[in-house]
């Protein structure tokens, strides 16, 4: 039997491109319209159940669109409510998405500040030596419905738990990060189509301003956002304040040094007037040393960045720990003495191996050894 490709996803058209296919296929270009109040705002499921349309409309739609290209296989909930989702893709690959809550005093954890990370590519080509993404390889990029899909599914989730909240066709989440599976900028076209669908009123209508992407360091990506005219922000996965350190644990730093990456970052905070992120995973021994807090405070005032320090998350077959809460506590406490805003993130997700890409690697591996899926992980 031939093989059969997926059909596209529907969360990769737009308003115009669905209109030209609709127009082709000799239906009104104006049913797009409808089409997306159904797709965004009541996060259809399916054809079937948008009853403003033609039957025949519904028949192509379904025949030619597929509605849940990603699907979730399961999740965990770690000790502080961070939540992570495992979904499937069309052609079994397997990606993450984590869901971030910060309580906030005096409401309840269903009106919590939900932070959602989202993946860009199945694994990862930039090897970066404390992450679990890149141990199995890059597979392969996401599509743009892929990327948005994402999105939806915990749109879904979510509305089960806040119905007012889904009545009113509003996004489930307060913000957004890039910064799961895979290097976001080596995946760009697709990601800022993404973006914008995201952005657009006839999508998610969700702030440029509170969607963050985050990148290991591709200067040229990063020179190209500064000229998007949608104000992201942007987050620079640093993890070493000298070269010599940032090659041991990022070889993207051999291509992109420090003296390339520091301009480009000016640039595009210069372009879009917003305070850039240092991401700094603290590695035990390899870059938390006082030293290496001095120089990173050189380079945080110089960008005029805020740093953010992660305490490493344990990735089974890699010989990194995480720094004792002492060792810890004397980074942050060395860089605010500099002059450095600065904020040390305990645990979020530990306990369910929040780092990118563990939860992938644990299932394919159970995939490996027993060829049944399992519904709950």
């Amino acid at each position: 039997m031939a093989f059969k490709p997926p059909k596209p996803s529907i969360h990769g058209e737009t308003p115009d491109s669905l209109g030209l296919k609709l127009a082709e296929a000799g239906h009104p270009k104006y049913r797009a319209g409808q089409i997306f109040e159904w797709i965004y705002p009541r996060r259809a499921e399916s054809a079937e159940i948008m009853t403003n349309l033609p039957a025949n409309l519904r028949v192509w739609l379904a025949e030619n669109y597929d509605f849940t290209s990603t699907e979730v296989l399961g999740h965990k909930t770690s000790q502080d409510v961070t939540q992570k989702l495992l979904q499937r893709l069309r052609d079994g690959s397997l990606i993450e998405t984590v869901i971030i809550r910060a309580p906030m005093e005096g409401v309840g954890q269903d009106k919590s500040r939900r932070t959602i990370c989202i993946s860009t590519q199945v694994g990862c080509a930039y090897g970066c030596k404390f992450c679990a993404s890149g141990l199995d390889g890059w597979k392969r990029d996401l599509s743009i419905g892929e990327i948005v899909s994402q999105l939806v599914q915990v749109c879904r989730i979510e509305d089960q738990a806040d119905p007012a909240r889904a009545a009113e066709g509003l996004a489930s989440f307060d913000n957004i990060v890039v910064m799961g599976m895979g290097e976001p900028l080596a995946n760009y076209d697709n990601l800022m189509s993404a973006l914008k669908i995201v952005n657009a009123q006839w999508g998610f209508g969700f702030g440029a301003r509170r969607v963050t992407i985050s990148t290991s360091g591709v200067v040229p990506k990063i020179l190209k956002l500064a000229e998007e005219t949608l104000g992201f922000r942007l987050a620079i996965s640093l993890h070493g304040a000298t070269n010599e350190v940032r090659e041991k644990i990022m070889p993207i730093n051999k291509k992109y040094p420090l003296e390339e990456l520091i301009p480009a970052a000016k640039t595009f905070a210069r372009e879009h007037g917003r305070m850039l992120t240092l991401e700094f995973i603290l590695i035990e021994e390899i870059n938390d040393s006082l030293e290496q807090a001095q120089k990173l405070a050189v380079i945080a005032r110089e960008l005029h960045a805020h740093v953010n320090l992660i305490p490493y998350n344990t990735v089974e077959g890699l010989d990194w720990r995480r720094p004792s809460i002492t060792r810890q506590d004397r980074f942050v406490k060395e860089l605010r003495a500099l002059g450095v805003t600065a904020t040390l993130r305990r645990e979020k997700g530990h306990d369910i191996n929040a780092a990118c890409g563990q939860l992938r690697l644990q299932k394919e591996k159970s995939l490996g050894a027993d060829s049944t899926p399992v519904a709950e992980v």
